[in-house]
């Protein structure tokens, strides 16, 4: 194994608790589909790492059930098993650790970036590009860039998401707010909200990643979207002047009590109850939670009542940048390339999985918007929720978009920067000091890959 390509995957493996010595020698993914499944109804299995868990996940897990059904019976013999796990114990230990011992399962969640592609460099993703040219979809997706390296495809995306506050509709008409179009209209309606005692941000930061919509979005306006990609090449820094300034911008909103003291004992479900409970007013979160706010079983009499904003910009007038990607997919394990009637399995399951009956599903049931190439009239006119079409409304506003800060840098600078957002939030840190400790990862993270 080369020393550049060791040093890759192990970024990825040091904030694993599965780490296990060596990489398990892949093969180079095929060229081709050569040769025709085998005639055959022997049983086999196959399993589908999935990360549907929980009850706002459920209508997204039911989709996953049909097209496995549909799998089935499109394959003789073939059982699929469904694996079950948390998406942060997924990404960072589970899938992590069977990848480096060379074993991960036949069809697994997976991020394209960086992920897919420290994996598929050593041999371990199943390259897809003739699968979807075979199938006639390689160009019916928005984007297959987070999921393309070295300009083949490994992994298909389920979807699009955009980041933005989620409100209490009602609370804003009786108290006659309306949405704001700068960031300190945003903080002249927390004040309001917390003069009247309520939580102006709902929040958790057990895991990490959810504050940091928070942090992500604020240095995308006080800095520029673009700073996030000159990290990983060394064109931009962790403690430019502006990414002070945006840390520190969130570091006045907790204290300031925006958010529920405690926090960071608090779970992701923890934080759409407080909305749902009308116990906080406004949620910065991803799309994706439109499922919940949906969902009578999950927000009960708030169905109706929340609607969705983009996160305001600086300055009046001035452009709307959003985190906007499609990272969040499908993977294949490389392995299957040797058995075809697994690899039959593999087209089949693409084949159900990503067609605009599914995608307009996904959007309906769900609220996760489509992969796939869609007519913005197509969109409306499968969802009339006021929420669904504010949150179109918000898609459409959108001038610049970026993806997600784990996209763009290596795991070890997330694990940085993980630890640097709770010890802002928690008071033992200053925003310039945390930086300095992110730019230190940064540093090492850049000199390993450079070896």
């Amino acid at each position: 194994m080369k020393k550049k390509s060791l040093a890759l995957l192990m970024s990825l493996l040091l904030v694993s608790s599965a780490i296990v010595s060596g990489c398990g020698g892949g093969k180079e993914p095929a060229e081709g589909n050569e040769g025709t499944p085998e005639t055959s109804n022997e049983p086999f299995e196959i399993t589908i790492r999935h990360t549907q868990v929980g009850d706002s996940k459920k209508f997204r897990l039911a989709l996953l059930e049909d097209v496995v059904e549909k799998t089935e019976a499109a394959v003789p013999g073939l059982k699929i098993n469904l694996d079950a796990v948390d998406s942060e114990v997924n990404r960072k230990e589970k899938l992590r650790g069977e990848m480096a011992s060379g074993k991960p399962p036949e069809i697994f969640d997976v991020f394209g970036s960086p992920d897919a592609g420290v994996y598929a460099k050593e041999g371990l993703m199943l390259d897809l590009t003739p699968i979807v040219e075979e199938l006639g979809i390689k160009d019916k997706f928005n984007t297959l860039d987070p999921f393309t390296h070295d300009g083949k495809i490994y992994g298909l995306p389920i979807g699009v998401s955009i980041e933005g506050f989620f409100y209490n509709k009602e609370y804003f008409e009786q108290k006659g707010l309306k949405v704001p179009n700068t960031l300190a209209e945003l903080e002249q309606i927390a004040e309001t909200i917390k003069a009247d005692g309520k939580i102006p941000f709902a929040q958790a930061s057990k895991d990490a990643w959810i504050p940091l919509m928070t942090t992500n979005n604020l240095w995308s306006y006080y800095a520029d979207p673009k700073i996030t990609y000159g990290f990983k090449t060394g064109e931009t820094k962790w403690t430019d002047p502006k990414m002070v300034e945006a840390v520190k911008k969130h570091q006045e909103w907790v204290q300031k009590e925006y958010y529920k003291k405690g926090e960071l004992g608090l779970e992701y479900a923890d934080m759409r109850n407080q909305i749902i409970s009308g116990e906080a007013i406004m949620m910065m979160d991803g799309s994706w939670a439109t499922s919940v706010f949906r969902d009578p079983e999950q927000a009960g009499d708030m169905v109706g009542k929340i609607g969705f904003f983009n996160f305001p910009p600086l300055n009046e007038g001035d452009p709307i940048v959003a985190m906007q990607d499609a990272n969040n997919g499908y993977g294949f394990s490389a392995s299957v390339q040797d058995d075809p009637r697994k690899m039959q399995a593999v087209k089949e399951f693409i084949k159900h999985m990503w067609t605009d009956e599914m995608q307009l599903r996904g959007l309906k049931e769900d609220g996760v918007l489509p992969a796939m190439k869609m007519e913005i009239e197509t969109m409306n006119s499968t969802s009339d929720e006021e929420i669904m079409q504010d949150v179109f409304k918000s898609l459409n506003e959108i001038d610049q978009s970026f993806p997600a800060y784990d996209a763009l840098v290596q795991a070890s600078v997330n694990t940085a920067l993980t630890l640097g957002i709770q010890q802002v939030i928690g008071g033992d840190i200053e925003p310039e000091k945390m930086l300095e400790n992110v730019q230190a990862a940064q540093d090492a993270a850049n000199a390993s890959e450079a070896q």
